[in-house]
């Protein structure tokens, strides 16, 4: 994957994170130089945020190589404002950056603090296996984390985070997005692509097959509590989102991709998500894994201009989880 490996993303999204700290004030963010030089941009703990500053904080998720817009449409009438993603490369601004897939932990008892890190960051340190499928690594001097998480990482995990990415403590940058936050529950949202791809991941599909891709899903509304924020975010992609992926290959391969990728192929569907949880004693591992996926696909076999579309939206489902 020779072509991939000439894409730096953390040089991609470094102006991305300067426009967002400079523009803190009018984005309603908290910037923090902490003791040990690292930058954290607090976007919903201590300050409201809102959904522009997590329209930009996906764009950075998705290391400079993805496209995040919001707009009202006729797709779900009930919920209007849907949030519109794209990838040039979504195999790498993807898989390779916007995963949520590093997993961080720090102390034990109630004072542990635990995390999944997404963004360019992941792609320096290369510690999930991952990595070696995609045969890539970046490099640079500095480079940028995402956490959706409400209280501040300790220091001593940062200075591990730096020292992992190779950078020095001054040159990471830490966003930390509540999920229960106007930008914690968009840049959430916004992984509706990302979703998509890491199933078709775990389906064993090519990646190397998969060229193009965009998705869009309704924006929810936050809810105090992180339980129901977090139930409401999925339920936005498994019961309302849409992705068309463009691929190389057989038609059959497209047809088959299709046919599996919809969230109501899952054993799980069909109840909001926060019930799923729930019924599982909040435990992720009992979940089925292909459950996490949207609701509508297209993929579209580049080679035969043939395209191959499955599963629907439920509105009815949307608004139990929303409230409405």
């Amino acid at each position: 994957m020779t072509e991939i490996a000439q894409v730096r993303i953390n040089d991609n999204t470094r102006p991305l994170v300067e426009a967002l700290v400079r523009d803190a004030n009018k984005l309603r963010l908290k910037i923090s130089r902490l003791g040990n030089g690292v930058t954290l941009v607090d976007a919903g703990i201590e300050v409201d945020g809102g959904l522009e500053a997590g329209r930009r904080i996906a764009e950075i998720c998705m290391g400079g190589l993805g496209s995040v817009t919001l707009a009202h449409t006729a797709v779900t009438p009930g919920w209007p404002l849907r949030v519109n993603v794209h990838a040039t490369d979504p195999v790498l601004s993807c898989l390779g950056s916007q995963y949520a897939g590093w997993s961080l932990s720090h102390g034990k008892g109630k004072d542990a603090f635990y995390a999944l890190g997404s963004g360019p960051a992941r792609a320096l340190c290369v510690k999930e296996p991952l990595f070696k499928e995609l045969d890539y690594q970046d490099q640079a001097d500095t480079t940028v984390l995402v956490m959706e998480v409400d209280k501040q990482p300790p220091l001593e995990l940062l200075d591990r985070v730096a020292a992992d990415c190779g950078v020095m403590p001054e040159g990471l940058t830490v966003i930390l997005t509540p999920t229960s936050s106007l930008a914690g529950g968009l840049q959430v949202v916004a992984r509706v692509l990302e979703v998509a791809m890491h199933k078709a991941h775990e389906l064993h599909f090519p990646l190397k097959n998969i060229v193009d891709g965009s998705g869009s899903a309704p924006v929810p509304p936050p809810a105090p509590d992180f339980m129901t924020a977090m139930g409401r975010t999925n339920d936005a992609i498994l019961f309302a989102g849409q992705v068309q992926l463009f691929v190389k290959g057989p038609d059959e391969e497209a047809e088959n991709l299709a046919r599996n990728l919809p969230s109501s192929t899952s054993r799980d569907y069909g109840k909001p998500f926060a019930q799923v949880f729930k019924e599982y004693d909040y435990d992720f591992f009992k979940i089925d894994p292909m459950l996490f996926s949207p609701a509508n696909v297209i993929v579209t076999a580049v080679d035969s201009g043939r395209s191959f579309r499955c599963g629907e939206l439920d509105e009815d489902l949307l608004a139990r989880s929303f409230g409405a």
